[in-house]
């Protein structure tokens, strides 16, 4: 699995970039936000329970992280097809703010590390990644656990102050000073 300090994998993956049927589909590229953080979240597949709740969690701070000049990506190891039917069937997904990347050869989340060994699907794996390609943050939770898009901006957050940040630091917050 990748990890801080590892290049984030070029990509160029069909995307649902809106609910619009006729201007719905994309190719997103890792070169598409450069010079730009990127916040790349996987869930295992459409249709389920938990997945919905992040993504809605991750849309309803797409303003903050897009305040930050982060570019928000979501990926599932379903097809773009797929991820628009969800978006039309589950009312809390039609109005996503950002594009949903269909790894439905699963090359993205494979480079990544995140493909469950027994589901062959994605993990609930976020990475953040700074503008130059890098890898800066990694988080990986079980298919059963959602996560906290409220602590990937804290993070996101602290990786641009560049200080250190102690525990719970929040934005706004003084930073330590080095001895």
């Amino acid at each position: 699995m990748l990890t801080v300090g590892d290049k984030f994998p070029a990509f160029a993956l069909k995307a649902v970039t809106s609910g619009d049927p006729k201007a719905a589909f994309e190719t997103v590229t890792n070169a598409s936000d450069r010079g730009k953080w990127l916040v790349v979240f996987f869930w295992p597949k459409d249709f389920t329970f938990v997945c919905p709740t992040e993504i809605v969690g991750f849309n309803d701070l797409a303003g903050a992280f897009g305040d930050r000049d982060a570019e928000l990506l979501g990926v599932s190891t379903d097809s773009e097809y797929v991820h628009a039917a969800w978006r039309r069937h589950h009312e809390d997904l039609a109005g996503v703010k950002f594009p949903w990347l269909a790894d439905l050869k699963r090359e993205l989340s494979a480079a990544a590390g995140v493909l469950d060994k027994t589901e062959g699907v994605a993990l609930r794996a976020t990475f953040i990644v700074d503008p130059a390609g890098i890898v800066r943050y990694v988080q990986v939770n079980d298919l059963s656990v959602g996560r906290n898009p409220q602590e990937v901006l804290r993070t996101l957050d602290a990786l641009q102050s560049d200080e250190l940040c102690p525990c719970n630091w929040q934005k706004g917050e003084p930073t330590l000073q080095a001895a």
